[in-house]
């Protein structure tokens, strides 16, 4: 799909090219020739109207640069005189021949090809003149000018065409990535999907054997139910990111207290740290105002919280700040004293479906947290980053918040 989808923005481009260029050396040729056309008439208006004389070669005028020859007609069309020094008129079938093809025409000025001549004709009272001009330099020129323009062309043709064919990579690789990332995040989804489909059906059979008694089947439905529960989960983390792909209209942003946002969330987590054995310490300072959606805010919080939970070392503590940074900005941040992440893994993290330990999949957790972190953080504006030292573990978000929102005052809580 990929590689037509390039060969049709290079067609399309060259395409654009070939006309563009069709139409500007059209332009100038037909521009040209009419140039030459009409200076080459202008002169020989100039040499019908000047007073009969028999000139010399060489004695003609300044002003005229044309090689011409003028013959003059009685009244019954026979040749009177001729004057023109460019040219052996000594041929008088050859005169005839002209006068003939010149007089057969009701046009006052045309060309005769055969011969390479252009003529002008002039009717007075005294005289019935015709003005032939050689035009070879003039058909020379334009030839000139055609093989220049075709000598332009190409190389201008080939030039485009490497260009296109280069650009054409630069414009698809947006398409080529989202491609991609489609293609891996069908894979992922199918590959964690297997797993509880799979146990779910596993337990399934089992029920409906023979033999299975109340205790079995009670383990059974158990099962069932744990895994139906983690399959509805993932599906709706895997709606929350198509959304957001798909760039589907969000409520609308309102102003809400961030601060209440992470005290509320934090209160909900602090059971079941303290079930597991962990300090959880907060820095929360108060009063800090932010557009946005509060429900995407609060499953902001959710997701580093948990994931702090996670992956914490045992007996070890988590810090939740959020602090005003500069008037505009403020940064939440959650810590946690974890197991190290390799700086190979720390570029990765954001990924869907990505997890630096696989084999460290506990319940519930199939990768998509921090995407959807990630993504509710552009969603608000900002930047999300992470980092892992001297065995502390640091994801942070900076986030755009109200003018003149917090307090100099801090809310503590261990």
């Amino acid at each position: 799909m990929i590689y037509r989808l390039r060969v049709k923005f290079v067609v399309i481009n060259m395409t654009i090219v070939v006309l563009m260029m069709s139409v500007v050396f059209g332009l100038v040729y037909h521009f040209t020739r009419a140039d030459l056309e009409e200076k080459s008439i202008r002169m020989m208006e100039k040499i019908a109207n000047r007073p009969f004389q028999i000139e010399m070669p060489g004695e003609q005028s300044e002003q005229i640069r044309l090689p011409f020859f003028i013959l003059h007609l009685g009244t019954g069309g026979e040749l009177i005189a001729s004057s023109g020094g460019y040219f052996d008129l000594s041929d008088q079938e050859f005169l005839m021949d002209l006068i003939v093809r010149a007089r057969s025409s009701h046009q006052k000025v045309g060309v005769i090809k055969e011969y390479g001549f252009r003529y002008y004709k002039t009717n007075t009272p005294y005289r019935y003149s015709l003005v032939f001009a050689d035009i070879s330099s003039e058909t020379a020129a334009l030839k000139g000018l055609v093989r220049t323009c075709a000598l332009i062309a190409g190389l201008s043709f080939i030039l485009f065409l490497a260009i296109s064919i280069w650009l054409s990579g630069w414009a698809v690789r947006p398409v080529e990535k989202a491609w991609k990332q489609q293609r891996q995040f069908v894979a992922d989804a199918s590959h964690e999907l297997k797993t509880p489909l799979t146990v779910i059906m596993t337990n399934a059979e089992l029920l409906q054997s023979s033999g299975c008694g109340e205790e079995k089947q009670r383990r059974f439905s158990e099962a069932i139910l744990t895994m139906s529960r983690q399959m509805r989960g993932l599906i709706e983390q895997m709606l929350d990111l198509a959304r957001a792909d798909s760039g589907q209209a969000e409520a609308a942003f309102e102003q809400v207290d961030l601060s209440r946002i992470a005290e509320d969330g934090i209160l909900l987590f602090e059971p079941l740290y303290f079930e597991q054995g962990l300090t959880l310490y907060t820095e929360i300072e108060e009063g800090i105002l932010i557009w946005g959606l509060k429900d995407r805010l609060g499953q902001l919080l959710d997701i580093l919280l948990d994931n702090a939970c996670k992956y914490s070392s045992q007996g070890g503590t988590t810090w939740v700040k959020l602090k005003k940074q500069g008037k505009s900005h403020c940064v939440l941040s959650v810590e946690n004293q974890g197991p190290p992440i390799a700086p190979e893994d720390l570029n990765q993290l954001f990924k869907r479906f990505y997890r630096a330990d696989p084999a460290h999949n506990t319940s519930g957790s199939y990768g998509l947290g921090l995407s959807i972190a990630e993504q509710t953080v552009q969603l608000h504006r900002g930047k999300i980053h992470a980092e892992s030292r001297d065995g502390i573990n640091r994801f942070w978000a900076e986030l755009p918040c109200v003018l003149g929102s917090g307090v100099q005052g801090y809310g503590f809580r261990l």
